[in-house]
């Protein structure tokens, strides 16, 4: 079937799957170096406790088989090791069918991970990795042209990824249909990177050129996507030019970057990279691709329905095998940044004149004068969720007591997630939790005191707490 196949996308195959294992090598690195304190045998929201109440059919996972740490750093290593031989081309000296065995394996791998990870693999990119994943599946190597149809796939999925932003922001806070919602977003989004306190520094009328673009960029540019090239490639581009401003102004994950690779998919490099002649495809692969291409439609239905429902919903799976999901991100901008600081002491009974010492974290505000991080496209989970835990501690209420019982213990593996201990040689004897109002500070203000951040004091967030207690409290922000 010499419609089947798309010759003059070799190199745009090439670039993808690289980039793609590129992103699979830092989810399972960071899976391996932060298990253990968050959903680990000893962790926050253990693993084997998940699976003892959670069938199978609605979380299917290796590790409802058999959990042990020690068998999850396996896994989540041999993940890292198989990402690491694909982005150096591995696979395309295999056979056809064991380069699609490898990438299935892959997925399968972390499909398992994100299955049992709870609250903290419940983000929209854990589920755009396995979409995307899965599609890569069906991309083939250098022993088959790229398939027509995961190409389109492909562009399928780009395109509900950026049209479902665009609906879910012009749809919801007001903010963003009178083009205000960038005064605000640089400062208070989930974890600000080194330029996001120059971002928020831009002149108003640049920020609604921000919010107007954007909305160009997923309401429009998707759409032509599915025109012919070169405008297809001129799509891409401009999603790609987005998405890198978005990397320069704050830490998304691989959000931006797993976006940036599936817009390169859709760029035609036949002009650059000239014919580079490949073999027919064998019928069984045909068959495969197509099997897979009926499933993904048949699938869209929901996410479909999502898009155009005024009660769209944001970064849902629906089905367990996160085959084809719904994305979306900020239809609401906070206008005010909380954040919780944890503080602890040595002092057996506190008072009013007790020294509490801070603990810094690696990603998310604290110390005034600390200059905001890049950290993506790896994934700091522990940072991220408490940014949620200081908008409410609902969100906390499953994970924050543990982890504040793990710090009272002065636990190696909790404590390898954070910045600094300010207790090295023996725990402390309480910890506390207090929120405050973070804003940036202006030019002047950074001029003079060397301060990125000010903060002012709110209320006890968490009261002092020993280790002995068993019940943590929490207050409603």
């Amino acid at each position: 079937m010499e419609w089947f196949s798309a010759p003059d996308y070799w190199l745009s195959r090439l670039v993808f799957q690289r980039a793609l294992a590129a992103l699979y090598l830092v989810a399972f690195v960071g899976a391996a170096l932060q298990f253990r304190a968050l959903i680990g045998e000893r962790g926050m929201l253990p693993v084997p406790e998940y699976v003892r109440y959670t069938p199978v059919r609605r979380a299917p996972s290796i590790f409802q088989l058999h959990y042990s740490d020690r068998f999850f750093a396996c896994c989540a290593w041999a993940g890292a090791v198989l990402s690491a031989a694909l982005l150096g081309g591995a696979a395309d000296h295999l056979p056809l069918w064991t380069a699609m065995l490898w990438w299935a394996v892959l997925w399968a791998l972390y499909l398992s991970i994100v299955n049992v990870g709870q609250t903290w693999y419940a983000f929209g990119w854990e589920s755009l990795l396995l979409e995307t994943g899965f599609l890569a599946v069906f991309l083939g190597n250098e022993r088959a042209a790229p398939p027509v149809l995961v190409l389109w796939l492909l562009r399928w999925l780009l395109f509900r990824v950026e049209f479902g932003a665009g609906l879910i922001k012009i749809r919801g806070d007001e903010c963003w249909r009178r083009l205000t919602c960038l005064y605000h977003h640089h400062e208070t989004q989930p974890m600000p990177g080194p330029l996001s306190w120059f971002f928020h520094h831009l002149p108003g009328p640049l920020h609604r050129v921000e919010a107007a673009a954007n909305h160009v960029t997923q309401l429009l540019v998707p759409v032509l996507l599915f025109t012919p090239q070169p405008v297809a490639s001129a799509a891409a581009g401009l999603i790609v030019v987005t998405q890198l401003w978005l990397v320069l102004s704050g830490n998304f994950a691989w959000l931006n970057w797993l976006t940036i690779a599936l817009a390169l998919s859709a760029v035609d490099f036949s002009a650059l990279a000239g014919p580079h002649p490949l073999p027919a495809p064998p019928l069984w692969y045909e068959v495969l691709v197509i099997a897979a291409t009926v499933l993904v439609l048949a699938l869209s239905h929901r996410p479909v329905r999502n898009l155009l429902s005024r009660r769209q919903a944001m970064n849902r799976s629906f089905d367990p095998l996160h085959l084809v999901n719904t994305y979306g991100a900020f239809g609401t901008v906070g206008r005010v940044r909380y954040e919780v600081v944890i503080e602890g002491t040595d002092e057996r009974v506190p008072r009013p004149t007790t020294v509490w010492r801070e603990y810094g974290f690696r990603g998310k505000p604290g110390d005034v004068r600390r200059l905001p991080r890049q950290y993506a496209p790896y994934h700091l989970r522990l940072d991220w969720l408490m940014w949620f835990a200081a908008l409410s501690p609902a969100y906390a209420r499953p994970w924050f007591g543990g982890f504040v019982e793990r710090l009272l213990e002065n636990d190696r593996d909790t404590l390898k997630l954070l910045r600094s201990n300010p207790f090295p040689n023996a725990p402390p004897s309480y910890v506390r939790a207090r929120l405050y109002h973070y804003t940036f500070t202006d030019w002047r203000q950074l001029r003079s005191t060397g301060a990125w951040w000010q903060r002012r004091y709110l209320r006890e967030y968490l009261p002092p707490t020993r280790l002995s207690t068993t019940d943590v409290p929490t207050e409603r922000v």
